[in-house]
């Protein structure tokens, strides 16, 4: 039985919350019989719904032989206690929901502990809920009942298994962010998206990568990477990641920092929008809200409006373009689209980055190495002890180029044309 409580400003149709809701209750196995949808001002304090709503779904509930009850809102232990126990079922939220699905997809020993952390910290405030079945005495001290002793033990146990699951997590961060870093010499580009957008469907397009494609909410909770090739640019790699969706957790944010190094390290990303949905604007908006909460909100971003195969009115097609002009059509299942999205992606790429050449003395280790590292080798040539190495260098990068007293010079007009427009990339560094 699902159950949504729309609020002022939702900014959704009324059913539009609960098709979203039927998706996750689908990819979680079960079967929805029917649902249930209130309207309030705010949420009753006690049931979130109201007394009267709360009659009406045990009616329900009884009519339909449900198993469990699903809300498509956040509820607080009390009211989930209330819930259970004025429609004698099982009540479980948005969240708790979204972290059985996370549970089941985990394939990593990453994935594992990640999603193992974020259902430690959404249950420890409700233990006292999982332990109403045991017996309490009311008392002060000496006058506790056995279930009281066992809910502080296992608030105990939580607490340090979260303690260590956040120890091991913060190694395996530190461990990702210098494996990111360490591929800094080519571009990086993230594809970031709504939950079953098509981002692993693209992967595979552009890069023949086999990642696996289901029409499943949260397929993929593993980042990937691989190589892509495009024409107008040159070599880049293309991380795919964990799809995002409204309201998504906190703790699942939190958790997976270390999965979404790929977003934050990215020079690019590329946001799959699915171009079929009634909500894709919604959708753009939950995406933009999670990139926000990562700190990636301004970085550069390419938007790809996917599916448009299935489009049948294309005027629909034409209000999202006006709402995001710089957006690329593309269909990742029919190969449509693919070379608009590689052109505007290199251009996009491009921009980040200065066409120069650079010359130093062949014994300038240091800035040989940093180069190495760093930019993106087109062509070298050695002569009289010098060396001159013609590369893509990140423009961050060209002040530290500079301090180490190598000497550039523009490779190609559209650098010049930049360097001419912003002096101040070759002042000098200080």
């Amino acid at each position: 039985m699902l159950v949504g409580v729309l609020l002022p400003g939702h900014g959704r149709e009324p059913l539009e919350p609960l098709r979203e809701l039927s998706g996750l209750a689908t990819s979680a196995g079960a079967i929805v019989v029917d649902s249930l949808i209130q309207k309030r001002q705010k949420p009753d304090a006690s049931a979130y719904l109201g007394h009267g709503k709360v009659e009406e779904l045990k009616q329900l509930v009884t009519k339909c032989d449900a198993d469990v009850i699903i809300f498509d809102n956040e509820l607080s232990p009390g009211q989930i206690r209330n819930l259970e126990l004025a429609t004698d079922t099982k009540v479980l939220d948005r969240t708790e929901v979204i972290l059985d699905i996370f549970a089941s997809r985990a394939r990593t020993h990453e994935a594992r502990l990640q999603v193992e952390l974020a259902q430690l910290e959404y249950a420890l405030p409700r233990l006292k809920r999982m332990w109403t079945h045991l017996s309490r005495m009311e008392g002060g001290i000496g006058m506790r009942g056995p279930g009281e002793q066992q809910l502080e033990e296992d608030r105990r146990i939580v607490d340090r298994k979260i303690t260590e699951l956040r120890r091991k997590i913060a190694l395996i961060q530190d461990r990702k962010e210098r494996e990111v870093a360490s591929r800094s010499a080519e571009p990086t580009v993230a594809i970031v998206g709504y939950t079953n957008a098509g981002k692993s469907t693209l992967m595979n397009a552009l890069t023949g990568a086999g990642v696996l494609v289901e029409d499943k909410l949260f397929a993929t909770l593993d980042t990937r990477t691989r190589r892509w090739r495009i024409p107008t640019f040159g070599q880049v790699l293309l991380s795919d990641t964990v799809g995002f969706i409204r309201d998504l957790p906190h703790g699942l944010v939190a958790s997976f920092k270390a999965t979404l190094e790929e977003v934050r390290r990215a020079d690019l990303l590329l946001h799959v929008v699915d171009a079929l949905s009634d909500s894709a604007r919604d959708q753009i908006a939950a995406v933009q809200s999670v990139l926000k909460e990562l700190g990636c909100e301004k970085k550069p971003t390419v938007m790809a409006l996917n599916k448009i195969d299935g489009i049948s009115d294309r005027s629909y097609l034409d209000v999202l373009r006006a709402a995001f002009p710089q957006s690329v059509p593309i269909s990742a299942r029919a190969g449509t689209g693919m070379e608009d999205l590689g052109r505007a992606v290199g251009d996009a790429i491009a921009q980040s980055f200065l066409d120069v050449e650079i010359e130093t003395a062949t014994s300038h280790g240091k800035l040989l190495a940093y180069l190495g590292s760093h930019a993106i080798e087109q062509s070298r040539l050695y002569e009289n002890g010098r060396v001159v190495i013609h590369c893509r260098l990140p423009r961050q990068c060209l002040a530290h180029v500079l301090r180490l007293r190598g000497a550039v010079r523009p490779a190609s007009d559209a650098t010049l044309a930049l360097i001419a427009s912003s002096p101040d990339l070759m002042a000098p560094v200080r």
